[in-house]
């Protein structure tokens, strides 16, 4: 890897007025395949928009990653989740690129990298180095692309941000994905917005028939409506050579010829991502696990990404009236789709209700709540949700039962249980559970203990409950036995486990000097590599200690030979 001879200065060489013009021929690609995607950039994930690229790394590992211009190692991050291993670059011109879900670095920075790990003794780091630690030459291999954290498959996510730590579509930089696929629509749903609206004579959401035309556009089944009402879609695109259900550039909606409504995915911030479960009908996505987005802004949605906006993309239909509504559904290289409705404006006398379940207790969006009853509280500090409602709470025993989780939060509020009752040997082995699907499956919910309380903080509503873990992790020895030698061996590799509360963190040393060992979730492995090269000793003990979230731990020891 090359060293630059001088420091980087980074000033933006653009002003605000030139934000939209992005170098073309500044960056190369990161890799050197032809380049496919698994995901587009804004593309809808659970609970944030996609920020990047996934470039498929035709289903293996190993593949050489290349920084894509000069710069120097700006961060370095490493979780058991999440991205995994991932790498970060400042460039000369403002930029930054990021590299995640790696299988391994480049060995200068895996050298830089393992001497923090062991002077720290843990594999989780983030560490930020200074701009002459680990400078970069644009073509240097700087990783090797994986699978590592929250990764359902091998494949590099990959990300251009600005100074501002924005993240932007990486193809706006030159990067070239060859796609000349229309986007394709699933569905369409008409929303009545106020009490007295309606759409084929209800009050509520309506599912409307989609025709697909032969020309890749659709028309969607003519509606009677009146008052004020918006519109929803699912849609996707798929890219050239792939079959992958990615996300679409824009959306834009017309009402009469006069544009409505625009949505575009070119750039959000991290702070706002969140904010996704209000552009998509969560109550809907949760129910049905299809992600809806609604073509109209409510209030208390900060999104930035709305643009040309005639009364926030809501339509009033006014009685005895006929209007056309269209929606044209783009991706990045200007393929297009798009829906045409015909709206006959018709006021009914009597129309089916919208059905809001009432409850005993009310939640006003910009209020602080508490719930309590018996040995629980709920504490909801004010625009933890977007809108008021009737939310259901109850406590049976040492279970809550918090509505139900179809109703997005955007920050965290807090649970607490009052364990006093509970004798001192029974509460340590308490935690707070989230109850979660058909046969309510107890899932650990991050607990802080206190001398008679037990307490969490969640973005969920939902069922709770105290629950007991008395069972200690689970460890395996994978490829070694007690005793064995295992001169030839790479890697030593041990599986663990937690069937209940879950593995909170673990320890190995080798003749009591402690090693680095790799946890892989997904496989529940861990990883010792013998390149560490930190035994000099022929006969080896290997002891690893593992805890669960509740403190229970269990203890595998065992001899290894090496010469």
């Amino acid at each position: 890897m090359h060293k630059l001879l001088i420091l980087f200065l980074f000033p933006i060489v653009f002003c605000q007025a030139q934000q939209d013009i992005y170098p073309q021929d500044y960056f190369r690609d990161p890799l050197d395949i032809p380049l496919l995607l698994a995901g587009t950039f804004g593309e809808l994930r659970s609970n944030h928009f996609h920020s990047g690229i996934d470039i498929k790394t035709q289903q293996r590992e190993g593949l050489k990653v290349y920084a894509i211009a000069d710069g120097f190692v700006s961060r370095i991050k490493i979780s058991h989740y999440g991205y995994g291993k991932a790498l970060y670059i400042t460039h000369p011109n403002g930029y930054t690129s990021v590299y995640a879900h790696l299988q391994r670095f480049s060995p200068e920075i895996e050298a830089y990298v393992k001497n923090i790990q062991y002077e720290k003794e843990t594999y989780e780091i983030e560490v930020f180095p200074t701009a002459i630690a680990i400078q970069i030459k644009k073509g240097d291999i700087v990783a090797y692309s994986g699978n590592t954290g929250s990764s359902g498959g091998p494949h590099l996510h990959f990300e251009i941000r600005d100074n501002e730590e924005r993240p932007i579509n990486p193809m706006y930089f030159g990067i070239d994905i060859k796609d000349t696929t229309k986007p394709y629509i699933s569905q369409i749903y008409a929303y009545p917005v106020t009490d007295s609206a309606h759409v084929n004579r209800s009050n509520e959401k309506q599912k409307l028939r989609l025709i697909a035309l032969k020309n890749g556009d659709y028309t969607a089944e003519n509606i009677e409506a009146f008052g004020k009402i918006g519109f929803g879609i699912e849609t996707n695109d798929r890219q050239d050579y792939t079959s992958n259900k990615n996300g679409v550039a824009s959306i834009q909606t017309f009402f009469n010829g006069n544009s409505s409504f625009e949505i575009d995915f070119k750039r959000f911030s991290f702070d706002e991502t969140n904010h996704l479960n209000r552009l998509i009908d969560y109550e809907h996505y949760i129910t049905n696990k299809e992600r809806i987005q609604k073509l109209f802004v409510e209030e208390n949605n900060p999104l930035s990404m709305y643009k040309n906006l005639n009364d926030n993309g809501y339509l009033s239909i006014l009685d005895s009236t006929n209007s056309v509504y269209k929606i044209r559904v783009k991706d990045f290289k200007n393929n297009d789709a798009w829906i045409t409705l015909n709206i006959a404006g018709k006021k009914q006398d009597t129309i089916k209700p919208k059905r809001v379940p009432k409850t005993e207790h009310y939640l006003y969006a910009n209020q602080d709540t508490k719930l309590s009853s018996k040995n629980v509280s709920v504490n909801i500090p004010r625009n933890t949700f977007y809108d008021d409602f009737y939310i259901d709470f109850k406590v049976k025993n040492d279970t809550l039962t918090l509505h139900d989780n179809t109703i997005p939060a955007n920050k965290y509020f807090k649970i607490d249980y009052d364990i006093s009752h509970y004798n001192n040997p029974d509460r340590d082995k308490l935690y707070i559970a989230r109850l979660v699907g058909y046969y309510k499956y107890p899932v650990y919910s991050k607990t802080y203990k206190s001398e008679n309380s037990l307490s969490t903080s969640t973005k969920y509503l939902g069922t709770y409950a105290l629950v007991s873990d008395t069972t200690a992790p689970i460890i395996k020895p994978k490829n070694f036995t007690d005793g064995k030698w295992l001169s030839n061996y790479h890697f030593l590799k041990i599986v663990i486990d937690d069937k209940e509360s879950g593995i909170s963190n673990y320890r190995a040393t080798i003749n009591g000097q402690w090693i680095l060992m790799e946890y892989e979730y997904k496989t529940k492995t861990l990883t010792y590599n013998f390149n560490d090269k930190i035994l000099n000793e022929t006969k080896n003990n290997l002891k690893l200690i593992v805890t669960d979230n509740v403190g229970n731990s269990s203890t595998f020891e065992a001899t290894f030979y090496r010469k």
